[in-house]
């Protein structure tokens, strides 16, 4: 799989673009401000139909103009695929694929598999456990369209009940039956997620740890593990032990929703004792694993997009990494730099087929 062809119109800086790409090695370089990475994220909507750095969708808008359109041309298994995103302020999102509209955005998620590396992703280290959820349903969404709908399905219930909740709280009323309900609808798609999320920590880890080995030169010694209070007990049990906390509080305060995953170095965790070096290795090793695991449970290489990673780590990680994209199991990549020489010097050591593109 590949990208053949990219059209931006009022996508963020750029007024009307086109850009035909190599099917191996696509660079973009520039001084810092110029679009480079609003490229790479053009690219990340057309998989995921909303961008990675910003997902409110009307704020891709360029400003002072009232839509935005975004299409791309992709070689799908030697399938021609169109690929279209647009939104006019004030309307819902149009996705198409090959001129037909999606009724649901989610049924097209799985079909463009694209895995992000950017300096954005500490917020995966620094922010709260949402963001590493996040993380978590992105790569198996990726390859499981029944665990994306489970997903959906249960945060529309868990946000009925917390609504009830209130309900309850500001008419000082209670109705044990209707909670009965909610309980039994989250315990029944709770359930199915967790022992989907467990069985992708099995798998996931391993392929993470060999990457960090790889790249830091079996330096420091890591981890990584899935954290769920429904490990404590019976998760209809514990919603029926919380309901008087779940009351006081006025939103539901156990279940999948409050799953984390637990990054370390040396047993500690990586947030307040990895150095920068060793957060950004451990975040690369994250997203070389999570490339991995989506090309091996989905049978698609996914397109991989590299933003600014030259200008954040040291020449020995950026060589290694680089060194990866001779090995087959690698597809079409797309770099951004500030330094065109620094990275047509690197990539052509790769002796892979490349076209730079400067953007001004």
């Amino acid at each position: 799989m590949y990208l053949k062809k990219i059209s931006l119109v009022n996508y963020k800086n750029f007024d009307a673009a086109t850009f035909e790409f190599e099917a191996k090695i696509n660079c973009f370089t520039g001084n810092n401000g110029v679009g480079k990475t609003n490229v790479l994220d053009a690219i990340f909507h057309l998989a995921f139909t909303k961008g990675y750095f910003n997902s409110v969708t009307t704020q891709n808008i360029q400003h002072h103009k009232d839509f935005f359109l975004v299409e791309g041309q992709f070689d799908l298994d030697e399938k021609q695929e169109l690929i279209h995103c647009s939104v006019k302020r004030g309307q819902k999102k149009v996705v198409k694929r090959n001129g037909k509209e999606y009724e649901k955005l989610s049924e097209h998620i799985g079909l463009i598999t694209v895995v992000i590396i950017s300096p954005y992703d500490v917020n995966l280290i620094t922010d709260g456990s949402e963001i590493r959820r996040k993380f978590m349903d992105s790569v198996i969404s990726q390859s499981d369209k029944a665990y994306l709908q489970d997903l959906i399905s249960y945060n529309k219930v868990l946000s009925q009940r917390n609504s009830l909740l209130k309900y309850f709280a500001i008419n000082q009323t209670f109705d044990a039956l209707n909670i009965e309900i909610y309980n039994k609808q989250l315990v029944g798609l709770g359930e199915k997620i967790h022992q989907k999320r467990k069985a992708f920590a099995k798998e996931f880890i391993p392929i993470f740890e060999e990457r960090y080995q790889y790249i830091s030169n079996d330096y420091e010694n890591v981890k990584f593990s899935y954290k769920s209070q429904l490990e404590m007990g019976n998760f209809e049990q514990l919603l029926q032990n919380s309901l008087e906390k779940d009351r006081m509080l006025q939103y539901t305060s156990v279940g999948i929703h409050r799953d984390d995953l637990l990054y370390t170095i040396e047993d500690y965790p990586i947030k307040k004792f990895g150095s920068q070096g060793q957060q950004k290795t451990y975040l690369i090793a994250l997203k070389l694993a999570e490339f991995d695991f989506v090309k091996l449970q989905s049978n698609k290489m996914p397109i991989l997009l590299l933003d600014d990673i030259f200008d954040k780590l040291d020449e020995n990680r950026v060589s290694k990494i680089i060194n990866l994209v001779n090995e087959e199991n690698f597809g079409q990549i797309f770099i951004t730099d500030t330094h065109a020489e620094r990275t047509e010097k690197v990539i052509k050591k790769t002796k892979q087929p490349y076209k730079m593109f400067k953007l001004e």
